[in-house]
Formats: structure tokens, sequence, C-alpha cells
């Protein structure tokens, strides 16, 4: 049988942090009514430690994706994927032991689309807090979360996943675009906050606690002097990413 649920975890040499994941992965596996029924696929960006080697001793199938593009990464997993519902989720990251449920519980109304969990951070600061609360206020007007982010295959599909040309953003483009689908057929986007994941701070420990400020301004002119690439290569994919 296929399973339910396919949990994808798109990677990049992330050996120190993803037991951590996996190993919250199995215990909202155990809580939820039919372990059996969530895989696991950890997307292998090219990783050059020993991300493969670990996620195959927790029992994940692992994926090669070769293009360097974290949409990219989340669609090759998505190919992959055998199960009725999708979801993703970083890899530095922790999901609450709830997270299944919480999903299952609801999916089965009818009346959302898809959705996320939301997040909490695994340290707090005054920096950390403040960005924490700006980041909140957005998500409150746009309607919009991060954490795991959920949906049925049929509507990944119909959207056509994740915009693997887009360095910026693809998930903000993502989510959008699953909201109008569901705006369409008369169902919502869900925050399904009572099973927040934990995400890592790690780019507060590198940059600092305070520079989210300067970055939304860093990254509105790299978009203004067509420089995205460089900025998106400086923040997220040069640095052990």
């Amino acid at each position: 049988m296929n399973p339910r649920y396919s949990l994808i975890v798109p990677a990049y040499n992330e050996e120190r942090l993803l037991g951590r994941l996996l190993a919250s992965v199995a215990i909202a596996r155990q809580n939820y009514a039919r372990p059996d029924a969530i895989e696991v696929i950890v997307a292998d960006n090219g990783s050059t430690d020993r991300t493969a080697q670990i996620a195959s001793a927790h029992g994940c199938r692992v994926v090669p994706v070769a293009k360097r593009v974290i949409g990219a990464v989340r669609n090759g997993g998505a190919r992959a994927a055998r199960g009725e519902i999708l979801a993703f989720i970083d890899a530095d990251s922790q999901v609450h032991p709830a997270t299944f449920t919480e999903i299952e519980r609801t999916l089965a109304t009818g009346r959302f689309i898809g959705g996320a969990t939301g997040v909490t951070m695994d340290r707090w600061s005054l920096g950390i807090g403040a960005t924490y609360g700006l980041l909140m206020a957005v998500v409150l007007l746009a309607g919009l979360d991060t954490g795991v982010v959920f949906c049925r295959r049929e509507d990944f599909e119909t959207i056509g996943g994740y915009d693997e040309d887009r360095l910026i953003a693809e998930d903000v483009k993502f989510l959008y675009a699953l909201r109008q689908l569901g705006k369409r057929r008369g169902q919502r986007f869900a925050r399904t906050t009572r099973a927040k994941a934990v995400t890592s701070t790690r780019k507060f420990d590198e940059f600092g606690d305070w520079h989210y400020f300067p970055l939304g301004l860093k990254g509105l002119w790299a978009m203004l002097r067509h420089r995205e690439a460089q900025f998106a290569d400086h923040y997220w994919y040069k640095p052990s990413r």
C-alpha cells in the first residue's frame, strides 16, 4: 500500500542537524494512528558530508537532486513521493509530536486546501524575539505561515509545485498559489499552530541576532540592481547550505 503521508526534507550538508529532525519525526510518527502510513524522503542536494548516510540509517528514502535551487530540491522529493499528502520541512528544524495528527484533523474537515504548522525558535534573545514579532505580523496580514507545509498531492501538482527558477521567496509564491487555488474552491489556508515546528536559529548565530532588519533592505537593493542571485548565494546557498 502507498503511504498516506510523504514528508519531504530538502538537505545539503546537514549532518549536524538532520539526525535531530529525524528523531523528532520518529516521535510524531509513533503518535499518529498509523505510523507505517508515513514515509520520509530526504532530497539530497549533492551533499559532501554524511547527510545521505544519516538519512538512510533513520530509514528514510534518499533521493538525489542535482540542481542547486531549493525549489528544485523540494520538487525532486515530491516527484519521488508516494503519499496522498505531501508535507515539507527544513532539515535544520524539529517537528512537533502531534504534527501528523493535527494535519489529519485539519484536512479531514474538507474546509482547507492545505496549510502550515507555524514555528517557534530553538533559542531566544531580544533581537530574535523582535524579529519573530515582526514576522508574525507579516504572517497574520498575509494569512500564510511556515513550518511543516502540507497539501494534497493533486493540489501540489495543480499549482505546479515550487518555482525552480526563483532563488528567493519561492516558498511564499508556492503558498500564495495554494491559497488562491483554495479560494477558487471555497477552501482556506490553515494555520495548525497547536503543532508548531521548532526552527533553527543558525542564521542568527551566523549573521547576528538583529540581522533580519537590515536584511530586507539589502534584499530590496539587490533586486533593484538585478543582483538577486548574489544576494541569495551569500545568505542561503554559499554558507554551508
